[in-house]
């Protein structure tokens, strides 16, 4: 395997994000299965907040960078992550064939991966029939910033370009916007302060008083609004 080294300091800070980290929680919550794998597990974080949303016998950090991935085994040592909980260096071209999974999930990792078309076809492979494909990523092209280039984004997804990429195998669960009061944060800083890098009082501002408001009007508003897209797809109990 191809040595990968991830020089982000993004995860670091939106480690803080815990009102974030519960909402998005709370929506994906029903779909993540008995064994679940996590692309892109990153520094553990998202697992911290996820794995204990419900019982599991297996939930794999599936991580490219090794430096990352002792970060990950770290909290598993420490207790910080269940003992269902292990680490996988690499990509889902390393995972053996004969593995499949209840639930696959991408948060915030499938705009980092240039054929991202490949790599939900992969993802499919190694689905369990009847099991589910979850992505969050970042939404809306025109809200594209140099915060974006610097942390090694390809893209942001629409509703309508992150359906395409799903094989037809995949039944559409769920499709929506989410954080429609941070989607006037990300506005402002691609056309006023022009960061490459929010800093953690931002992340702070932005978790602790525009998530409890965004949880409260999404729905209001039938999720049509919002900064981050969240998708769900089922594979058909037929697929193979």
């Amino acid at each position: 395997m191809k040595e990968f080294s991830y020089s982000g300091q993004e995860l670091e800070l939106f480690s803080q994000a815990h009102n974030w980290k519960a909402y998005f929680g709370s929506m994906i919550r029903p779909y993540l299965g008995d064994c679940v794998i996590e692309v892109g597990a990153g520094i553990g974080q998202t697992a911290k907040a996820l794995s204990r949303l419900n019982d599991h016998s297996e939930w794999v950090c599936l991580e490219p960078d090794s430096n990352s991935a002792k970060l990950i085994q770290q909290l598993i040592q420490n207790q910080d992550l269940p003992t269902y909980c292990q680490v996988a260096i690499g990509t889902l071209d390393n995972i053996q064939q004969q593995q499949s999974f209840d639930s696959i999930i991408y948060i915030d990792v499938l705009e980092h991966i240039k054929d991202d078309g490949w790599e939900v076809q992969k993802a499919k492979d190694v689905l369990k029939p009847g099991g589910f494909l979850v992505v969050l990523a970042p939404a809306h092209q025109w809200l594209f910033t140099p915060f974006d280039e610097s942390i090694g984004h390809y893209r942001r997804y629409t509703k309508k370009t992150l359906s395409r990429l799903i094989p037809k195998e995949l039944h559409c669960i769920k499709l929506c916007y989410l954080d429609c009061i941070g989607l006037s944060a990300s506005l402002a800083n691609k056309l006023l302060l022009r960061q490459s890098t929010p800093s953690l009082n931002q992340i702070l501002l932005w978790d602790r008083f525009m998530i409890p408001i965004s949880r409260k009007i999404d729905p209001l508003i039938g999720f049509s609004v919002g900064k981050t897209v969240l998708g769900i797809w089922q594979k058909m109990e037929s697929s193979l």
